[in-house]
């Protein structure tokens, strides 16, 4: 009832053009979504209207009263539109991400279950089942993904849904080359009349060598993956913290050379002070490792996996430890060299 009364769905609806509804139904459906989630879009309107009231009311206003009536009407408007188009744009951002990861680990998951599955399919179709019946049959409940989609397929089938079109709506909920071609080959064999089960042999054979590959091509990789992880997590903040301390070093060397030949007036020479500033340094140190770390773990990924989408895992685990082990050698450098000067 509550949601009614504030009118979320109505909100969503509002927001989402009409021409972009297709292909964001096709795009949900990819993520393991059947509906499009207008309630949801409409909580973010509501979350980023409040959240732009606050920032005007603490942030902006305060600065807009020493303006005349108009202006202030006029500064008013463009304020609150830039931030509330920047939250909404901060917003579509953020759900686009997690759904292009929901579709990423969604279609890698069944990809791994894609050859047990047909494994199971093509023994029930030597068993003399037909081919409905073996589809349904196959359904387990270890295959959690690829069962459930499966499943799906097989009720429409056996309620008189085309077979072929039942497959490629299919295929359709997921965005992967390797079941379209699956799906495309099994159609085909079907409406040619030709021996399903030895086709699907085939196919299972062609998906475990192709992942056995994959896997070979992986573990060639490990060598790389070792040497950029300790490039980035160890040496690079080993040398930042160095740079560090050598740098307090030269300046404080530099400054005490400077006060040397202040006092010496005969000098025909006087340098001058170091206008280096180490925190600058520290704060530079800091963002460089981030921005390392960041991308190091996205060229793991490629190396490793062929994707920078399964690099998002390895971003926590090379950003943090870099840093902390920054933070560490800046503390142990700094105990050694603490007695100079």
């Amino acid at each position: 009832m509550a949601f009614k009364i504030i009118f979320l769905e109505e909100f969503g609806k509002a927001f989402v053009p009409k021409k972009v509804i297709p292909n964001l139904r096709k795009y949900l459906l990819k993520a393991g979504f059947n509906e499009v989630p207008y309630r949801f879009f409409g909580l973010l309107f509501y979350i980023s209207a409040f959240t732009t009231t606050l920032i005007f009311i603490a942030l902006i206003y305060p600065y807009l009263k020493k303006f005349s009536l108009f202006e202030i009407y006029v500064y008013s408007f463009f304020a609150w539109f830039l931030i509330q188009l920047f939250f909404v744009a901060s917003f579509i951002l953020l759900v686009y991400f997690y759904l292009d990861l929901k579709i990423y680990h969604r279609t890698k998951k069944m990809e791994e279950q894609l050859p047990d599955f047909l494994q199971v399919l093509s023994s029930n179709l030597k068993g003399g089942m037909t081919f409905e019946r073996a589809l349904w049959a196959a359904v387990k409940p270890r295959f959690s993904v690829l069962g459930s989609e499966m499943a799906r397929a097989s009720k429409k089938v056996m309620t008189g849904y085309e077979i072929g079109k039942a497959l490629t709506e299919l295929a359709d909920k997921y965005n992967s080359l390797m079941l379209r071609r699956t799906v495309d080959l099994i159609i085909s064999e079907l409406e040619g009349g030709g021996n399903v089960a030895e086709l699907i042999d085939r196919l299972v054979d062609n998906l475990k060598d192709t992942k056995a590959l994959k896997d070979e091509m992986s573990a060639s990789a490990i060598a790389y993956v070792i040497f950029i992880s300790v490039i980035v997590v160890v040496i690079a903040p080993l040398l930042f913290a160095i740079s560090f301390h050598l740098l307090i070093l030269t300046v404080n060397f530099i400054g005490q050379i400077s006060l040397a030949t202040q006092r010496v007036a005969s000098l025909p020479f006087a340098f001058s002070k170091a206008n280096v500033n180490p925190e600058d340094f520290r704060i530079f140190s800091i963002a460089t490792i981030f921005v390392i770390s960041l991308f190091s773990s996205l060229i793991v990924s490629i190396v490793e996996k062929g994707d920078m989408k399964g690099g998002v895992k390895y971003i926590p685990i090379y950003v943090f430890g870099s840093i902390g082990l920054y933070f560490l050698f800046m503390n142990i450098i700094g105990i050694l060299f603490g007695g100079i000067f």
